[in-house]
């Protein structure tokens, strides 16, 4: 890719704009290794040309579950799936809508489900509850709590064995208002925590959620409440999953309109625990009720970047039309096979016939939300970004499409290309790669080993530096800085 020239003389401008106005860089991490996701702007100085983010619908697979068992049904709902070491497990509420007589025609009740490689599903025979005369079901709870109950593997060194996995659940029709909460040692048999709820303000009428948060070292909560008639996401924090924080409602960029929101879907992203991804489902109540999955990403845990255009659309396949057809489910996971992606699901059909399906989707690693260079090229700026003691090479993922290419330069605080490593001393990168390593140029030319993608030499002259990229038909989903293995 030839360099464009007026981009170019643009972003000489825009560096000395940034040298007047100068902050503090920002940190990767303890040792600035930490991935970043070009999902916000947080990483973001400025764009130029046709450079802009872009945001990415996971590409659908297949139905996974279909809820057609008698205690099951065409409203079952709010899905947890999470892996645990070799097997993956699968939580949901079970319930039937006569739309005839327009009435549930069995009570609500929470069911189990896993799996060996997140697509066949197995709903053991457990034997705990009784159904219809019969206990040869996959239900783990009955009563208190099955309206909504979502499971976690708890995180937490210090969680007693009895309490390896946790649960979380409002408590009407059978309780009181508020969130119970239940523990498990093996995730099958569930109890109480506490007789009362513990978390008493908000309406909780969905998926309501909590986890580990690893990185912050302390419990998270979302969920539902109203604001004004509006369906809204409270949070809150815990150090020990029974006291909890007053929630506060989440906080969205400027010019974010007011919408409902029906279910939140937050978790740790895990190659990034940094970072918190949610995929809200929106719920249009003047569009028949329809609903559809978005994204947000925050890195605080209460402001969130939320993006308005669905992730899983209306128009993919299929049933995803009618009233409350078309939610995220929780849970983020890699399959066997698969190294490359990732998997979400979301499900379709919901009242429109005897049962409801699960369907799988799956995401390229890192792959939300892209930094994208149009046909013509364009550029961006990072803020200044410290090169912590273990910043030996820059590796990138991306995807170039056909005569595309991404380059990216190393930079003063001033805008002085550091010597070795400008933007035209990059190696261009094409094709598709999740962890590429930036090669320069060496003196004489050569471009290849490690002497070309060392950075470490830089940190002594250079602590802060500024990334600049160009791009041409391609995408850029995440940075890292790295150590080199020795």
């Amino acid at each position: 890719m030839k360099p464009n020239r007026h981009i170019t003389s643009v972003i000489a401008l825009l560096f000395a704009a940034q040298l007047a106005s100068a902050t503090e860089p920002l940190t990767l991490g303890p040792d600035g290794t930490r991935r970043e996701l070009f999902v916000d702007g947080h990483l973001i100085a400025n764009m130029i040309g046709g450079a802009k983010l872009h945001l990415h619908r996971p590409e659908p697979k297949e139905v996974v579950m279909t809820t057609d068992a008698p205690w099951e049904g065409n409203t079952s709902a709010y899905y947890t799936i999470f892996r645990d070491g070799e097997l993956y497990r699968m939580y949901y509420r079970a319930s039937h809508w006569d739309t005839e007589a327009k009435k549930a025609t069995h009570r609500e009740v929470t069911c189990y489900a896993e799996s060996r490689d997140g697509i066949h599903w197995v709903k053991p025979k457990l034997g705990l509850f009784e159904f219809n005369g019969s206990r040869e079901n996959n239900i783990v709870v009955d009563g208190l709590g099955t309206h909504c109950f979502v499971a976690f593997k708890d995180g937490n060194p210090d969680s007693p064995p009895e309490a390896r996995y946790r649960g979380i659940a409002r408590g009407r029709p059978v309780g009181k208002k508020g969130l119970y909460i239940f523990e498990s040692p093996d995730g099958i048999h569930w109890k109480l925590t506490r007789n009362e709820p513990v978390i008493t303000e908000g309406a909780f009428d969905s998926q309501n959620l909590a986890f580990w948060d690893a990185h912050t070292r302390q419990y998270r909560e979302y969920h539902r409440t109203f604001v004004n008639g509006v369906r809204a996401i409270m949070t809150g924090t815990s150090s020990d999953f029974i006291h909890w924080t007053k929630p506060v409602l989440l906080t969205y960029q400027e010019g974010i309109p007011m919408q409902h929101l029906y279910t939140n879907a937050v978790q740790p992203y895990e190659r990034a625990p940094h970072l918190l991804i949610g995929f809200p489902t929106r719920y249009l109540p003047e569009e028949g009720q329809r609903v559809e999955p978005t994204l947000m990403i925050s890195r605080d845990g209460l402001r969130f970047h939320r993006w308005l255009e669905p992730v899983v659309p209306e128009s993919a396949p299929k049933d995803r039309t009618g009233n409350r057809s078309n939610y995220m489910t929780w849970g983020l996971v890699e399959i066997p096979g698969r190294p490359n992606h990732l998997s979400v699901y979301a499900t379709e059909a919901y009242y429109t016939g005897p049962d409801s399906r699960v369907r799988r989707f799956e995401y390229r690693k890192d792959g939300f939300v892209s930094l994208r260079g149009d046909a013509q090229g364009g550029a961006l700026i990072t803020k200044l970004i410290k090169l912590g003691r273990r910043a030996d090479r820059l590796t990138l993922n991306y995807r170039a499409n056909q005569g595309g290419q991404v380059r990216v330069g190393l930079y003063q605080p001033n805008g002085t290309a550091i010597p070795g490593h400008s933007l035209s001393e990059c190696r261009p990168l094409t094709g598709d790669q999740l962890n590429q390593t930036v090669m320069w140029k060496s003196v004489s030319g050569n471009i290849v080993g490690k002497t070309n993608a060392d950075i470490s030499h830089l940190r002594r002259n250079h602590p802060a530096v500024r990334l600049r990229f160009e791009l041409k038909n391609a995408d850029l989903f995440s940075l890292q800085f790295e150590p080199w293995l020795r």
